[in-house]
């Protein structure tokens, strides 16, 4: 068994695929709207980008961080592993949010530096209404119910191959099209473009993930029972690649929600 990768790598990882994650959302926004006026073919190509990046980053650096890239789902491994002894502790969690809240608001910045839009131009794109704040719940308990339930069918293998779809096809079954992240909300707040979100609008946001994650949480419950404690016989999430510091959580617990 390979090694846990130290903290300060293993949060810069999560500040650099958040980073790239932000720049693959907003930057294929800005193109999408210089190449076409018509909104669907907009939000269509989108999407797409965002499949396939958020895929590729979950499979490059989930081995590394767990590629959470998502304060939500980074909370919620914390959350579960305080019973089970396998979760981040909270000097990861203390290291990891702040990366992927600042490696957002660097991939919003440079994706307008590569479209050669303003940089840190707040965005003027309201998204006030209760009908987004309950998209943004559904999306994000979907996205905690996909990750986690995954990890405890011992599926977590997976998660490259069926998180990205899944935020793909939530930007197109939810009204807010599936921030489903706190971070990455922050950071599409820096930038006055398709994919931007007014900073007014923000707050309710994550407050709207943080509750769906929740109720993420609770649906993996339901569906697959409460995970036993370090020490019982029952088995329990596994770790990163089977390693058993906590830490190193591998893409069963890779999530990312753009």
């Amino acid at each position: 068994m390979s090694a846990p990768a130290p903290l300060t790598r293993r949060a810069a990882v999560e500040g650099l695929g958040t980073a790239a994650l932000v720049a693959v959302v907003v930057g294929s926004g800005i193109q999408a709207t210089e190449l076409t006026h018509d909104v669907g073919t907009q939000l269509l190509a989108n999407s797409l980008a965002t499949v396939f990046g958020l895929g590729a980053l979950i499979a490059l650096l989930g081995p590394v961080s767990g590629a959470h890239f998502n304060p939500a789902v980074t909370l919620a491994a914390w959350f579960t592993g305080r019973r089970t002894g396998d979760g981040p502790a909270l000097r990861d969690v203390a290291a990891y949010v702040p990366a992927q809240v600042a490696g957002a608001i660097a991939g919003a910045v440079l994706a307008d530096a590569m479209f050669g839009t303003p940089l840190v131009h707040l965005s003027a794109h309201d998204r006030w209404a209760g009908h987004l704040w309950l998209a943004e719940a559904v999306a994000t308990a979907g996205l905690v119910w996909l990750v986690f339930g995954l990890a405890r069918a011992g599926r977590a293998h997976l998660a490259p191959l069926l998180v990205a779809p899944y935020i793909g096809a939530a930007y197109w079954f939810t009204s807010s099209t599936s921030f489903a992240n706190p971070a990455v909300t922050i950071g599409r707040a820096f930038t006055d473009t398709f994919a931007g979100i007014a900073p007014v609008s923000v707050p309710p946001f994550i407050v709207a993930q943080l509750i769906g994650a929740a109720a993420g949480l609770g649906l993996v419950a339901v569906c697959f029972g409460r995970p036993a404690a370090a020490g019982e016989d029952e088995d329990v999430v596994p770790d990163a690649g089977q390693q058993p510091a906590a830490p190193t959580r591998s893409t069963e617990e890779s999530a990312l929600a753009r």
